[in-house]
């Protein structure tokens, strides 16, 4: 084992790619999940309108891509158990959060947020994280590993480590940067999100990630901006295509700093609670759950009737300031 991690480390220090080439983070496919065969589920197709694409291609940022895209690794068997491997990098970008506002990010491989990884639990899970964001980083994930692998311990710039760990327990988790102050690190773009599946799978359904992040613009400790997978105002201008009488699995994430609460609504509907992922069996129905910072839950809901429905945080000020978005229901 540590003679595999050397030859990692090696080849991500020499400027060869980490795991032996790059690992795309590419959109779900049903031939990827054992639930394949029991229910058909149709992804409508998202039509681009020019404002969104004007968007996606002057900011730096695709929040269409962190939608419904899932990275499972590189994945191989060692000793008769699924290794999967990851390759994250930390580095630096400047976006355009809107015509006005330009920001410099640190982010996970030129994302915001960075890519959602995707594990059974149970795998072997091994992170090559290399340090190219110009200040010392690292990667902390949520779940179960030892004390060694908790991503506390700084990565200076040009550096390179391995976070290896079984996936466990399953949920709905995340990584973040751990480097003081966290505030500014998470705040500018280090996070992601975390999926370990459980043994037995979920239903199908049309799978959504939503991550709430806010921008302090202006250095003053508080939020200017906000948004869903990092672009402000993107899915009110872009809606989300979505099924009629289709069951809708949200992902939803709260990573936002400086403010100490989030709720999470959606309009003309209700949806079941899964929290943090990690039951099998919803713990209530409601429209609105209220969410801390790192707070992360399940949500799943069907819309019987076509047409536009908001959804965003009923804390208005954050919704009014780019934390909004519309699902656009569409007949099958």
């Amino acid at each position: 084992m540590d003679r595999q991690r050397r030859k990692i480390l090696g080849l991500s220090l020499g400027g060869i790619g980490l795991l032996g080439g790059a690992i795309a983070c590419s959109p779900i496919t049903f031939s990827d999940r054992k639930d394949k065969l029991e229910q058909k589920i149709i992804v409508p197709e998202m039509k681009l309108n020019e404002v969104a694409q004007e968007r996606i291609k002057s900011s730096g940022l695709n929040p269409i891509a962190a939608l419904r895209e899932f990275d499972y690794g590189k994945v191989s068997q060692e000793n008769g158990r699924t290794v999967r491997e990851f390759e994250l990098t930390a580095k630096t970008k400047t976006v355009k959060l809107d015509a006005a506002t330009d920001f410099i990010t640190w982010n996970v491989n030129d994302r915001v947020p960075g890519p959602t990884l995707r594990a059974t639990e149970g795998d072997r899970v091994r992170i090559a994280f290399s340090n190219q964001a110009g200040h010392s980083h690292s990667l902390h994930f949520h779940g179960e590993h030892p004390s060694e692998m908790d991503g506390i311990k700084p990565i200076r710039n040009g550096a390179a480590t391995i976070y290896e760990f079984d996936a466990k327990p399953y949920g709905v988790h995340l990584y973040h940067c751990h480097i003081e102050p966290v505030t500014r690190h998470i705040g500018k773009g280090l996070y992601g999100m975390f999926i370990v599946d459980p043994p037995t799978p979920r239903p199908p359904a049309d799978e959504i990630v939503l991550i709430m992040a806010g921008y302090d613009t202006n250095g003053d400790g508080r939020n200017e901006m906000y948004a869903f997978n990092g672009l402000p105002h993107f899915y009110m201008q872009q809606p989300i295509a979505v099924q009629q009488n289709q069951l809708l699995r949200l992902y939803v994430l709260n990573m936002i700093e400086f403010d100490p609460v989030a709720t999470f609504h959606v309009h003309a509907n209700m949806f079941q609670v899964f929290r943090t992922g990690r039951s099998m069996t919803p713990s209530e129905e409601t429209d609105v759950i209220t969410m801390g910072t790192a707070e992360r839950h399940i949500l799943e809901l069907k819309y019987a009737f076509t047409g536009k429905y908001m959804f965003h945080p009923h804390q208005d000020a954050i919704a009014e300031a780019g934390c909004m978005g519309l699902f656009d229901v569409v007949a099958r």
